[in-house]
């Protein structure tokens, strides 16, 4: 079950949005968001917000603006909305009024364009033994990316938060632990500079990636990739497109083993009702990437 969420953003233009500027801006932007999800029922102020992140109110607006492609104020009037109208039962929250943020229509993009292959079952049962997988830590809007790769592409991705890295490391570690792990920044930073940069989404050069995981898992990660770029789907949803309606709890647990974050887009998957929950790597970071994704896709 998927949905389109309807377009009611600001008029800021893509190339507002510095990739560096972004990735500087990020922690605080999600100290913001956290921060309104937590005390909406208070209607925090803008002033309030600033001096809570030790921002003024001036650059808080603007900064957020052009981050999230709307002032922190509509955000706040829009999440409380969504709260008021509640959501539909077992279908998707209105994003549209929660967020203003959203597509007319599909999106041009598809996922980065991404293709992918799978290891095979054998392969996996081995679980890495002579696999070399070269990793390395990058900036990236929503915080230190974790890129994993093999000769053959990108095998995982995770978000870290500063003083977090050895621990978003040993975790993804943990999936593969007979592999060899070589640190090789030059190897994994073209691929982070592909990944968050729309303009280098492109059909003639896909990004590539591999699957490594069981045949359900492998099977609920391609699942994944279907969901079109600015739409969202629920575990109900996804366990149904993927012929076991009854499956929902297998799927969620899949979903949550997705190796591969933001490329494999499991922050599209919500639970029961549209609640925006179960995210590996933080539900803040869930809702600022929807965030993100929905005002990029509509100014691309």
């Amino acid at each position: 079950m998927q949905q389109n969420l309807q377009n009611t953003t600001s008029d800021i233009s893509l190339s507002q949005i510095d990739f560096q500027t972004s990735c500087e801006i990020y922690p605080k932007i999600c100290d913001v968001i956290q921060l309104i999800h937590e005390n909406w029922q208070e209607q925090p102020s803008l002033e309030d917000l600033a001096h809570q992140v030790d921002m003024s109110p001036f650059t808080l607006q603007k900064q957020f603006s052009e981050w999230a492609g709307l002032s922190p104020k509509s955000y706040l009037q829009a999440l409380t909305l969504h709260y008021a109208k509640g959501l539909l039962s077992e279908g998707l929250p209105l994003l549209d009024t929660a967020y203003e943020l959203g597509l007319s229509g599909p999106s041009r993009l598809h996922d980065l364009f991404v293709t992918h292959e799978a290891m095979s079952p054998g392969d996996y049962k081995k679980r890495g033994d002579g696999l070399v997988i070269s990793y390395g830590y990058h900036p990236s809007p929503f915080g230190l990316a974790l890129i994993m790769a093999t000769e053959q592409g990108i095998a995982g991705m995770a978000f870290a938060d500063i003083g977090g890295e050895r621990e978003a490391l040993e975790d993804m570690m943990r999936r593969w632990p007979k592999a060899q792990y070589v640190e090789n920044k030059s190897m994994t930073a073209p691929y982070v500079a592909r990944i968050f940069d729309p303009k280098e989404w492109r059909e003639d050069r896909p990004l590539r990636v591999v699957l490594i995981g069981s045949d359900f898992e492998i099977k609920v990660w391609q699942g994944l990739l279907k969901i079109p770029f600015g739409e969202a789907t629920t575990y109900s949803g996804l366990a149904g497109d993927l012929g076991n309606p009854k499956a929902a709890r297998a799927v969620g647990s899949a979903v949550g083993r997705n190796p591969i974050s933001f490329i494999v887009p499991c922050h599209r998957v919500l639970g029961k009702g549209g609640a925006i929950t179960g995210y590996h790597w933080g539900v803040t970071r869930k809702r600022a990437i929807l965030g993100w994704e929905a005002c990029v896709a509509e100014k691309v």
